[in-house]
């Protein structure tokens, strides 16, 4: 099988690349991506050298090099997308145009050279927010964020693609995400590394807000259940099974790293801060077969523990980011 992943050199995408040349002998795997500040060759670094790997950097949005990297591929997994929610409040120009139009442009290139399966990767945070009880796959979208709002749109781009032209499309859904290689903005990375540093963490409002966690090889894991056995034209939910407010998170996190609450700064909630995310994920559980296998006991500390002993993956990373803020 010939596989194009985009955004295979992220956090989930490198993932994603790992375990389908670890576990799939003879597959081919084309990485397109267009290494923006979240974007590391290092984290390709274990398969670095494989036979089966093919590394393009390029903008999914140029049709140019959509054309050059779809032709050929049996299969894409795209999951090349701008996800940062406070980076898409300060401007959502590169959002629309790496969510939106770099989705079209490869779904387009995909009807063009009859790609057999087009998986797009999306998020929970596109319906909006849940006070209780959990969204099926049927529930209306309702993004509060420009970040979500660009998800949105790519998710009825690449229907209407399936509905309409009759491409095999295929969409993920998922709890947020979390595991080894993850860039340093987000909130676990971000309150671990601070703490190894012995800065203080940035908890927005009263940590009120909660999340369910998923690691990352489950989350891969599913999708490659999607890819090789979902229904063309469906919507599958995949959730991790440990929802906690980010205050439980902190609490967790603190205690990983032998820290104190004195390391902890309230801030202002940021603006449009979905307070609930939930995803019922009996769908994929009953068709396909998916369950989580990584408690987020022995996650997090497996994940804490990755951080504590590859500093010189994370700190380059962290150090040009407070560089550019600085200025």
């Amino acid at each position: 099988m010939r596989i194009l992943v985009t955004g295979g050199a992220g956090f989930i995408g490198s993932e994603f690349v790992r375990a389908t040349l670890r576990d799939s002998p003879g597959t081919r795997v084309t990485v397109l991506d267009k290494l923006t500040y979240s974007g590391n060759l290092e984290n390709l670094d274990p398969v670095a050298g494989h036979p089966g790997l093919r590394f393009v950097q390029g903008d999914t949005a140029d049709p140019l090099v959509a054309d050059e990297v779809v032709a050929g591929q049996d299969v894409i997994v795209h999951f090349a997308a701008e996800t940062h929610v406070d980076r898409s409040i300060v401007s959502a120009t590169g959002f629309v145009l790496s969510n939106v139009l770099g989705t079209q442009t490869l779904l387009e290139a995909a009807l063009r050279h009859g790609v057999g399966r087009f998986v797009h990767v999306s998020t929970d945070e596109v319906y909006g927010s849940i006070s209780e009880g959990s969204w099926t796959e049927e529930t209306p979208l309702a993004p509060n964020v420009p970040y979500a709002a660009s998800k949105a749109g790519s998710d009825l781009l690449a229907l209407a693609f399936h509905r309409t032209l009759g491409l095999d499309v295929v969409i993920t859904r998922c709890t947020n995400n979390y595991g080894h290689y993850q860039f340093p903005e987000k909130v676990i990375p971000l309150f671990v590394t601070n703490l190894l540093e012995g800065r203080r963490v940035p908890l927005y409002g009263d940590g009120g807000n909660r999340r369910d966690w998923l690691h990352v090889s489950d989350h891969c894991r599913a999708i490659r259940m999607v890819l090789d056995r979902g229904r063309a034209g469906e919507v599958y939910h995949i959730g991790g099974g440990s929802e906690l407010s980010n205050l439980e998170l902190t609490a967790r996190l603190l205690e990983a790293c032998g820290a104190g609450w004195d390391q902890v700064e309230h801030v202002p909630d940021r603006p449009g801060h979905d307070l609930r995310y939930s995803l019922d994920i009996s769908k994929i559980e009953r068709e396909l077969g998916y369950a989580p296998s990584v408690d987020f006991e022995t996650g997090l500390a497996a994940t804490v523990a990755w951080y504590r002993d590859n500093r010189s993956w994370w700190e380059p990373l962290k150090h040009r980011e407070l560089a550019v803020a600085a200025h």
